[in-house]
């Protein structure tokens, strides 16, 4: 957050020197630096699209087996230096919290093979900062001396970088489930296995549409879409579940033991399954999680002039 506080503050420095060879006009009333700076804050909901919860059926792709019921609040500011309306290029921090529960199966278990029974669950803060790109193409056009619309759609794109930490709770108690290697990462055993970073790089696309409410107010709705390159936002992946006697090779007894009680829960649904079936499917490494954020921005636009 001092980051991007520090960024519009140089951006509202640099952008409103003198250039008035390069001003252009705005209405009757203020000139328009080639290049502003907006500052802003914004709010909205943010879900995930990973291997635990979903909708009836076999597990689907993408938003086919998105649970609106997972949304939760997402909060953050930004601040973006715009040129001519046209291009802009933005900084900005977003947190929130995405979450997950196959237990959200239960009037639908009959259709989900065996989802609903894995009764694995999760819940992650998210932290993010990202710098993007954003493109309004009608402000391309020329409009001669008619004025440009005051509604702009506009495609974003851009690079993160994030935090995550999936916690699971256990009577009573979150615990964090990266420590645990509960898909036995970083086991001998399973070589191909490496425990994963809770800080990692992501993509992002969207599509929004900005509104400006006069010289110094918009608004903005946006939808952004970010893309892992980890499949571990919910702690599950791998087809198989692991031996759990190896929890006590590897990991310190009171860690193995929370390890041997959240890395398999179907025995929480049928009391009758007191071992391990590795024929069960826990998760489906073909396919990375995701996560995206549909957010209200209010921005403040500085650098316009007084004519």
């Amino acid at each position: 957050m001092r980051k991007i506080l520090v960024f519009a503050l140089v951006c509202s420095v640099v952008f409103n020197q003198p250039l008035k060879a390069q001003y252009y006009y705005y209405n009757s009333k203020l000139y328009d630096n080639p290049i502003v700076v907006e500052i802003g804050a914004k709010f909205g909901v943010m879900n995930s699209l990973t291997d635990l919860g979903g909708k009836k059926g076999v597990g689907k792709k993408f938003i086919k087996d998105l649970n609106w019921k997972n949304a939760k609040p997402t909060y953050g500011i930004y601040a973006l230096a715009n040129f001519q309306d046209k291009i802009g290029l933005r900084l900005e921090a977003s947190f929130g919290e995405v979450g997950a529960y196959d237990s959200i199966l239960k009037s639908v278990k009959t259709t989900t093979y065996g989802r609903y029974e894995r009764n694995l669950s999760f819940k992650s803060r998210i932290s993010e900062i990202q710098l993007g790109l954003e493109i309004h193409p009608l402000m391309f056009l020329d409009y001669g001396d008619d004025d440009p619309p005051l509604i702009s759609p506009y495609l974003v794109i851009g690079v993160g970088y994030f935090s995550f930490d999936p916690q699971a709770k256990l009577n009573g108690q979150w615990y964090s489930l990266q420590p645990l290697r509960t898909e036995g990462q970083g086991f001998t055993e399973y070589p191909d296995r490496s425990p994963y970073k809770l800080n990692q790089v992501n993509f992002s696309a969207g599509l929004g549409v900005r509104y400006e409410i006069n010289s110094l107010f918009n608004a903005r709705l946006e939808i952004n879409h970010r893309f892992l390159s980890t499949d571990y936002l919910d702690d599950a992946s791998q087809i198989d579940y692991i031996d759990p006697n190896l929890f006590y090779t590897y990991l310190p007894a009171n860690r193995a033991a929370i390890a041997q009680q959240l890395f398999n829960r179907t025995g929480e649904l049928n009391p009758n399954d007191i071992g391990y079936d590795p024929n069960l499917q826990r998760g489906n490494p073909e396919n990375n999680d995701a996560y995206f954020t549909i957010q209200l921005k209010f921005g403040v636009t500085l650098g316009r002039q007084k004519r």
